[in-house]
C-alpha cells in the first residue's frame, strides 16, 4: 500500500516535474507535515537546523542536522492543490554521501467543496536516493495522510497517520524491530489577541522510532513573506530518536 501511494502521487505530479518547475520540501507544522500547500507558481525556501540540547551517554553531542529546501506550487486550481520539492539534508552521518531527498503533496483546502469541509492532504517525503545497506540506505519514503479543520477560538486541529520504509534504520525500535507507522496530530493557531504576526503550534508523531516526537514552537512573521520559527523537539525514545533538539526554521516565500 505504501509503494502504491508513492507511485500514484508521484505519477500525478510527473508532468510538473518534467516541465522544469523547481522542486521543494513539504509544508510542515514544526516536525510533522501539515495540510498547507504552496500556492501555484510560488516558491518557498526553508532553512532549518536541529541542535541537540543534551549530551549523549558517552559525553558527546550528536551532530547538528541542517535542512535546506525549496517548495513549489504546481497545480493551477483553487480546490485541488499540489506542491513538489527537494531537500538538501546534512545529518553528520554516512547519509551525507547522498544528501538529496524529494517530496510531494496533493490536497484540498478547507471549505473547498462545501461548508465545514476539512482540509485533506496526502503526500510523501524524505524520498532518498540510495538503497542497499541499512547503514547507508537513505530511502525513508514516508507516506502520510492528514485532515485538518480550523475551529473558532480553538484554532486548527489536524490528525492523520504515516507509514515509512520498514527497511530503513530510522524505522527500527530500540530492539531492532520494525516500527514504521504511527499517528500524526497537531494544533496550531495565529495568536491574534497578541499579534497577527505570532503563530504557535504543537505537533506529535507516533512511533518508537527515530521520528517519534512531540514538538512545541512559535513563529514570528517579520514581513508578509519572511518568518522565523523556534521550537523544541522531545523524542519518544532516546534510544532511537536521541536527545531533545532545539530547532530554528527560516521561511521565505517568493513572490
Amino acid at each position: 500500500m505504501r509503494k502504491r501511494l508513492v507511485i500514484l502521487l508521484l505519477g500525478g505530479l510527473f508532468s510538473a516535474l518534467v516541465s522544469g518547475t523547481a522542486l521543494a520540501t513539504p509544508s510542515t507544522q514544526i516536525w510533522i507535515p501539515s495540510t498547507d500547500i504552496q500556492a501555484y507558481k510560488t516558491l518557498h525556501l526553508g532553512i532549518d537546523d536541529y541542535i541537540r540540547t543534551e549530551k549523549n551517554p558517552d559525553g558527546t553531542y550528536a551532530p547538528i542536522v541542517y535542512d535546506a529546501g525549496i517548495t513549489a506550487g504546481v497545480l493551477p486550481f483553487q480546490k485541488v492543490q499540489a506542491e513538489i520539492g527537494i531537500d538538501y539534508i546534512r545529518y553528520g552521518t554516512t547519509y551525507d554521501d547522498n544528501p538529496v531527498y524529494f517530496n510531494a503533496k496533493i490536497g484540498v483546502p478547507e471549505d473547498a467543496f462545501f461548508k465545514w469541509q476539512p482540509a485533506v492532504a496526502i503526500g510523501v517525503y524524505n524520498i532518498g536516493t540510495r538503497g542497499g545497506s541499512i547503514i547507508h540506505n537513505t530511502q525513508q519514503d514516508i507516506s502520510y495522510g492528514l485532515i485538518a479543520k480550523t475551529l473558532p477560538i480553538i484554532g486548527r486541529l489536524s490528525v492523520g497517520g504515516y507509514v515509512g520504509n520498514g527497511g530503513n534504520v530510522n524505522f527500527k525500535d530500540q530492539n531492532g524491530n520494525t516500527d514504521n507507522s504511527g499517528v500524526l496530530a497537531s494544533w496550531d493557531r495565529t495568536m491574534t489577541e497578541i499579534s497577527d504576526k505570532l503563530w504557535m503550534g504543537v505537533d506529535y508523531q507516533g512511533g518508537n522510532n527515530a521520528y517519534g516526537a512531540t514538538s512545541f514552537g512559535a513563529s514570528w512573521a517579520f514581513s508578509k513573506n519572511v518568518s522565523v520559527l523556534v521550537g523544541y523537539d522531545i523524542y519518544t525514545k532516546k534510544a532511537t530518536g536521541g536527545q531533545p533538539t532545539f530547532t530554528t526554521q527560516l521561511d521565505i516565500n517568493f513572490p
